[in-house]
């Protein structure tokens, strides 16, 4: 048996869509999936634009030429996070200002965001970590009292809410993902939210490799040309068409993957009671979307021990980022404020397990391994 720690998801509508997107003989960006997508994301989310993108990286990239990132500005954010949530601010000359998390949701400790403005600070990204809301109300005081734009790294977020306000519609921006490895998915795709109002036009140009395309197909100007920097930000239409699919499926996916969750959560409560290992933490205030399940192992080595136990055993369960302020661009672009001890501890201790649709069949399975090896690694510790 092998079980991967991965496998995408197709729609029985997916092919037809895709099909129509082929004889509309539409098969560049902005066609009409892309419009559709766009206007699903915009009525479900609640922001202001939604702006299909190739991938979550190029909506981060977005984001940073938006915040209007310039060389030596500062823009704070965890180092328990993926390499595009500081690449895009230091493709502009941006800073990295890694900040600790915290134990419980390992997402950016709101606690330790203030000591780490300065007068070159720019903005605040907020990366809800396995669809888990930061602390936003806290988060938006801060950036509120400094001036500071709040960009939400909500790559792991669709559809998840704070407060019962859907992640993506709080901060001035915010970054999504399609990527193959996420609840809804279009193998490669992303899409910049804007809920600043004064953003949104520019927004447009700059996906539009800095020019004024869009206006100008609504018959809102009689010519466009080149306004801004820019780049092809564009998925293509046969993404979005299969994105499409995904999007009209959401309630089914969701459902599947949070009974998935739960089955995961519930079968490891009694090795949380004793000790053994830490569930993820879901706040009352927030609804998630089940875009991962994770245990926290007692140390390193236990984590180690587990991942090759599991893979061993058929089931490739992984773990999760490396620190950034530890990595070598992280030395070189970026700075630390304050200790990383979170950081550090839990990046070390991680383990994911697979989550994805059609896995249930295998669920007994993946849960009796970890169950094994978890219990397995207490008498080795003795021996």
């Amino acid at each position: 048996m092998r079980i991967p720690f991965n496998r995408p998801f197709m729609t029985p509508e997916a092919l037809v869509y895709m099909r129509q997107a082929y004889e509309n003989g539409h098969l560049s960006g902005d066609g009409p999936f892309t419009k559709k997508c766009q206007s699903w994301l915009e009525a479900r989310i609640g922001c202001k634009k939604a702006l299909l993108t190739h991938s979550g990286t190029a909506a981060l990239e977005m984001a940073a030429i938006l915040a209007d990132i310039r060389p030596g500005d500062e823009v704070i954010m965890p180092s328990f996070t993926f390499s595009s949530t500081a690449n895009a601010f230091v493709m502009r000359g941006g800073v990295p200002i890694f900040v600790d998390i915290r134990p419980d949701t390992l997402n950016i400790d709101e606690t330790k965001i203030e000591a780490a403005i300065t007068v070159k600070t720019k903005a605040i990204v907020a990366v809800h970590y396995a669809g888990i809301s930061c602390q936003m109300d806290v988060i938006l005081a801060i950036a509120h009292q400094h001036n500071l734009l709040v960009i939400e790294d909500a790559a792991h977020s669709i559809l998840c809410s704070y407060h019962g306000k859907n992640l993506g519609s709080i901060g001035d921006l915010a970054a999504l993902s399609f990527h193959e490895t996420k609840t809804l998915q279009s193998g490669e795709g992303g899409a910049l939210l804007v809920n600043n109002p004064r953003l949104a036009e520019r927004a447009e140009i700059i996906r539009e490799k800095g020019t004024n395309r869009s206006q100008f197909f609504r018959g809102e100007v009689d010519k466009y040309t080149w306004l801004d920097v820019g780049s092809s930000y564009l998925p293509s239409d046969l993404v979005a068409a299969f994105l499409l699919s995904q999007l009209e499926s959401a309630e089914t996916i969701v459902k599947r993957r949070r009974l998935i969750w739960e089955r995961y959560h519930t079968a490891f409560h009694d090795l949380e009671r004793s000790g053994k290992v830490q569930r993820p933490f879901v706040p009352d205030f927030c609804e998630h979307t089940a875009h991962m399940y994770y245990l926290l192992l007692q140390d390193e080595w236990q984590r180690t021990r587990f991942l090759s136990c599991m893979k061993k055993r058929g089931v490739m369960a992984t773990f999760h980022y490396l620190p950034l302020h530890e990595s070598p661009a992280g030395r070189r672009f970026g700075r630390v404020n304050g200790p990383m001890n979170i950081t550090v501890s839990v990046s070390g201790r991680l383990a994911r397990l697979p989550l994805w649709m059609g896995i249930e069949s295998s669920l007994d399975y993946i849960v009796d391994s970890a169950r094994s090896v978890i219990l397995e690694e207490e008498k080795v510790a003795w021996t």
